[in-house]
């Protein structure tokens, strides 16, 4: 029997900014500028596969990943240390 929507719950009508996820350049997890560590942060991977990933996609797009990293490192802004 339907009996309607579900109520989200408590949790879900809250809209606390403090639990957002922020995309940003990793300062502890880099290599060269952070980029691949802040991805897989954000994406909750591991670096090493994103990395791998970026250097797959560089090689199967003649070079086009490269220069989304590139734009990546000069858009995404650092992490603070806290």
């Amino acid at each position: 029997m339907f009996t309607g929507p579900a109520r989200p719950s408590i949790d879900v009508m809250t809209n606390n900014v403090d639990t957002a996820k922020k995309l940003r350049r990793s300062s502890s997890d880099r290599m060269i500028s952070g980029v691949c560590g802040g991805w897989a942060e954000y994406l909750g991977a591991d670096a090493s596969i994103v990395r791998i990933a970026l250097v797959a996609a560089t090689i199967f797009t003649g070079g086009a990943a490269a220069l989304v990293y590139a734009a990546c490192w000069f858009i995404t802004p650092e992490d603070t240390a806290e």
